[in-house]
């Protein structure tokens, strides 16, 4: 059987990782500024996650929730510490995208409505209301078109007080990410996160934060939404959350209130998935590695608008981007040559999402390698 040829592979091959860094099966080390699409979130192989998750494992790895399991209480109490958010309630599930599924499910339940905003340039999954949330029509299926949802501009505070306007009634949720990931590193700015929060309170529509990919402590805050100073009714989060392991969840504001049977979910909240994102709380916590995030990202932006060539820097913490119109060959090259791994969106955009505990001795090797394909583009075009 051959696998289902659907993703664009790199030629390496990982073979073995520690902290910031990964080595392919030739034993060659790369740096890692990706993270496996901002997973990574203390590090490869912490030593406290790995005890963690062994230890659990020699216990129990699986129940279903047809149980009690005092871990999920255990996790789900550490959470709202960690996160600020001590009132709100915990569904666990697996994904983001499903995280996304079930928040939008929960404020449709929540409201009695359908229609669901999202704005240009958002990705929110690729399950079936996550993906009619998405804006990328060439991954929407037909049987995944939906006319209740719609797409907004981002970051356009008249356009979405003139949607309230003429269909607040009908609204059920405003879905929004804080950075969009996908979407180039747009960062939402206080005035549009503060503008959907007050409209849906007027409406009684439901505020979802998709924390995903800008969650978990990446951009220096727990979530980048609370730049803005104003809370979410939801915040769907992943990624981050188990540093590897499939975990995710959605925060539900004390005020939409469950019923047996209104969610569910196999294996989401299972032990071993518990374990994990304990494990990376603890080292959140106990790290200080949401202050360690603000500090070296600060840092590294500073860095990086050293350089001319390189437009647009921007983010928050360490959920960093920038343009690279004249340089399209410099992913790939500092892939190739330097070792380093990073991310793309498109046009043209590079995406840093290290580990949260990225020391900045290791980030400055990709500082040098960017300052040396730069100085070899100027040559090229000095001689051509």
């Amino acid at each position: 059987m051959k696998l289902f040829d659907v993703y664009p592979l790199q030629e390496v091959q990982i073979a073995q990782a520690a902290g910031s860094f990964v080595w392919d099966e030739h034993g060659q080390r790369y740096l890692d500024l990706y993270g496996g699409h901002a997973v990574i979130s203390i590090g490869h192989t912490h030593p406290h996650y790995v005890a963690r998750l062994n230890r659990q494992l020699g216990k129990i790895g699986f129940y279903s929730n047809s149980v009690k399991l005092s871990i999920q209480q255990e996790l789900a109490e550490l959470l709202g510490e960690v996160s600020g958010k001590k009132e709100f309630q915990l569904f666990l599930c697996n994904s983001g995208a499903e995280a996304n599924e079930n928040a939008m499910k929960l404020a449709s339940f929540h409201t009695g409505r359908k229609k669901i905003i999202a704005f240009t340039g958002a990705f929110h999954g690729r399950t079936s209301l996550a993906v009619s949330a998405t804006d990328n029509s060439s991954i929407i299926a037909p049987v995944n078109e939906s006319n209740q949802v719609h797409f907004l501009p981002f970051n356009d505070v008249e356009a979405l007080e003139s949607w309230f306007a003429e269909e607040g009634s009908n609204t059920a949720a405003v879905l929004v990410e804080g950075i969009q990931g996908v979407g180039g590193i747009r960062v939402a700015t206080d005035a549009f996160l503060q503008a959907i929060r007050r409209l849906c309170l007027a409406s009684g529509a439901v505020f979802i934060a998709d924390s995903v990919q800008c969650g978990y402590g990446r951009t220096g805050q727990f979530f980048s939404h609370d730049y803005s100073g104003v809370q979410a009714d939801i915040y769907s989060v992943a990624k981050g959350m188990g540093n590897g392991f499939p975990v995710a969840g959605i925060l539900i504001a004390p005020h939409i209130r469950p019923w047996h049977g209104m969610l569910g979910t196999t294996f989401g909240g299972n032990p071993l998935a518990c374990a994990a994102a304990l494990a990376v709380l603890e080292v959140i916590q106990e790290e200080q590695l949401m202050q360690q995030a603000a500090q070296t990202g600060s840092w590294l932006q500073a860095q990086l608008r050293s350089f001319p060539a390189l437009e647009q820097v921007r983010g928050r913490g360490l959920m960093i981007g920038f343009d690279v119109p004249e340089h399209a060959s410099l992913r790939n090259n500092l892939l190739y040559k330097h070792k380093i791994f990073t991310g793309a969106a498109k046009p043209q955009v590079i995406r840093l999402l290290p580990a949260l505990n990225l020391k900045p001795e290791d980030a400055m090797l990709f500082l040098d390698a960017i300052r040396q394909e730069l100085q070899l583009q100027k040559q090229a075009e000095q001689a051509y």
